[in-house]
């Protein structure tokens, strides 16, 4: 039997690029144009003459991250997500200055359009959980 080593995690959206954009943004990502194609733009257009954008990736530079893919679907978000990113920023970290590191990146990712949900503290370990600019929950961690 294979034994799978990368995993790609997907993102049903509106924006493909818009959203990948964003993440790239989070992640000090970049992204990356599909195989046999200079851009995802020349690969949508190829697939919908009229450009219509409907896919996107973006991935880690160092190649130690996962990929990450967006497609277009023509419904929006209506309930919780099943499966979220953790943006893991604290880590080693513990009490005050923990918090101190996710509220400083917390800043940073609400300037950039995301959304501030809620904090939990218990006085050594917290996490803030947010949303993307398409409603998408992940936590700093």
């Amino acid at each position: 039997m294979a034994v799978i080593r990368q995993v790609q995690i997907t993102f049903d959206c509106a924006e493909p690029e818009r959203l990948a954009r964003f993440w790239c943004e989070v992640l000090g990502y970049a992204v990356v144009p599909p195989t046999g194609f200079a851009s995802w733009e020349e690969f949508n257009r190829g697939r919908f003459p009229e450009g219509d954008g409907a896919w996107c990736a973006c991935g880690d530079p160092t190649g130690a991250g996962p990929r990450l893919f967006f497609q277009r679907v023509p419904e929006g978000k209506t309930v919780k997500n099943r499966v979220h990113l953790d943006v893991r920023v604290g880590t080693g970290m513990t009490g005050e200055e923990r918090l101190a590191a996710l509220e400083a990146e917390c800043t940073r990712l609400v300037a950039l359009g995301a959304v501030r949900q809620r904090l939990l503290y218990d006085g050594t370990d917290s996490c803030i959980v947010m949303q993307d600019i398409e409603g998408n929950e992940f936590c700093l961690d």
